[in-house]
């Protein structure tokens, strides 16, 4: 039986990267709404937020690093448990990879299943795949904060609740007033919302917000500088997430099927957000977990192959 058609199976062009400086010895990597990845230098070493999805596709990030530094790669934040982040870990060397306690069950539970559904969806996200050495799992976790000092500069990684994930962290570097995101925050690219808490994501906005951000890394598209460009981020952040969950909750509410659920959504959705990076890519899923959620199932639903299958027939039904 054959795969369903998601968009991203034939996205295979090649992304520009940019290496953008968003403070002193601060960088986002980005690549035209592609994964980014940040990076924090301190006086002694050098973290990295979110590693990519293959050790090859991170020699790109080394490279841009070595750029503006010599200091060794101590260690790897993952900002949740998403394939296309995690993966690619094992390039840095680093001697501490860290994430929530959340997030390191969610590699335990559904770490395969992830990156065997992602690299099938987007198998461009995972160039040289066979470089992988296996699922990443982190050495150190965490409840709701956990500061880590690199030398005399400090980064306070913290849980401000769930959104993309139930186990998403930010990190905070105050001596600059810079914040990597993750995928809570995105800019001109569509937030994928297959493992999403809708009702919870607009109050972790908030919480990013009330920081106040000079600068932000958000998890895809172009690194976000100044306070006016952070707020322009959150702000169209909130609106995919409310536009697409409102529409479908509106369905399910009166029975209505996941195909009229999909409709609903694309009605609401299109004229705003299709020219958004990944949007076709992550539509199908967002619908499916926003209906899930307007029917009272708080955990996401674990994708897989077969259940991907299922859903792209009940969205081709008439």
């Amino acid at each position: 039986m054959s795969g369903p058609s998601f968009a991203s199976t034939n996205d295979l062009a090649e992304k520009t990267i940019s290496f953008t400086q968003l403070g002193e010895g601060l960088y986002a990597f980005t690549a035209e709404g592609d994964p980014n990845t940040g990076v924090i230098i301190g006086d002694d070493s050098v973290m990295i937020i979110d590693a990519q999805a293959t050790p090859v596709m991170a020699r790109k990030v080394i490279e841009m690093i070595r750029t503006v530094t010599d200091k060794p790669i101590k260690y790897v934040v993952l900002s949740h448990y998403h394939a296309v982040r995690v993966l690619g870990a094992s390039a840095y060397g680093a001697s501490e990879i860290i994430a929530s306690e959340k997030c390191r069950s969610m590699i335990h539970e559904r770490g395969q299943e992830d990156w065997d559904s992602e690299y099938g969806r987007f198998p461009r996200l995972f160039q040289a795949a066979d470089s992988i050495p296996g699922l990443t799992w982190p050495t150190v976790t965490f409840t709701n904060r956990m500061t880590v000092y690199l030398g005399r500069r400090r980064v306070d990684l913290m849980f401000l609740g769930r959104a993309h994930t139930a186990g998403d962290i930010v990190a905070w570097v105050p001596d600059s007033g810079v914040m990597f995101s993750g995928d809570i925050v995105e800019y001109h690219s569509a937030c994928y919302c297959g493992d999403a808490h809708f009702n919870d994501w607009s109050g972790t906005l908030d919480a990013i917000g009330s920081l106040s951000p000079l600068a932000l890394s958000p998890g895809r598209g172009d690194a976000l500088v100044g306070k006016s460009m952070v707020a322009d981020a959150l702000a169209l952040t909130r609106d995919f997430v409310l536009s697409t969950y409102r529409p479908v909750a509106a369905v399910a509410a009166r029975g209505g099927s996941l195909k009229d659920a999909w409709n609903a959504c694309r009605e609401a959705c299109d004229p705003k957000f299709s020219t958004y990076a990944i949007y076709e890519h992550c539509l199908p899923f967002n619908v499916a977990r926003a209906y899930d959620e307007a029917l009272g199932i708080d955990t996401p639903r674990i994708w897989t192959a077969e259940r991907d299958r299922q859903m792209w027939a009940a969205l081709q039904q008439n």
